[in-house]
């Protein structure tokens, strides 16, 4: 009994890194970012479609969870990157059968409600004017980098659904990083 449970382990952890290799991908179309005023903000485009077992849990009322990352960081040789800004918008993607709409939250009382699917996948995939990091805390004529990204966050839906999520690719839908340099 004691020899299987680091046998079952492996087998968890490999399911998981199989799942992340052969995960759904979502497109990144651009990201940028530009100075206004006194900040810094972010705009990034991506294609976000859900598949058929998505969009079959969103329509069964399971709420989906998206991400979307960022980080402003000054590379070092020696040392480890200086990281200047980090940030993560949570989008809360459910629907309501009795009023046939979606609801897409990002976090407290702020919520709007979509007659489609694809209207609030369109709002999750566009990003704009997200205040990153403000001008003063970036030293002029240093380079930055700067990278961005679109997940599926497996970890907030209901606990049949996360490990469904980890023996099924269908569950894992994310982004490449989005990585370019800039110097204020």
């Amino acid at each position: 009994m004691r020899r299987s449970i680091p046998i079952r382990l492996a087998l968890i952890a490999l399911f998981a890194w199989a799942t992340a290799v052969f995960a759904d991908t979502i497109a990144s179309r651009s990201a940028e970012l530009r100075l206004e005023e006194d900040h810094y903000v972010i705009d990034a485009d991506f294609d976000l479609n859900l598949n058929a077992t998505l969009e079959e849990a969103i329509g069964r009322g399971v709420p989906l969870y998206f991400v979307i990352e960022f980080d402003v960081w000054r590379p070092r040789l020696l040392w480890l990157d200086d990281l200047v800004a980090s940030q993560a918008i949570t989008y809360r993607l459910s629907y309501s059968a009795l009023t046939r709409q979606y609801r897409l939250s990002t976090g407290g009382a702020f919520y709007q409600n979509l007659g489609t699917l694809d209207e609030a996948l369109r709002v999750i995939s566009r990003l704009r004017g997200r205040n990153i990091v403000e001008k003063s805390v970036l030293l002029k004529g240093v380079r930055y980098e700067a990278a961005v990204r679109l997940r599926l966050d497996t970890t907030q839906l209901p606990k049949p659904f996360q490990i469904s999520a980890l023996t099924s690719r269908e569950w894992n839908l994310q982004s490449d990083w989005v990585r370019w340099s800039f110097t204020p």
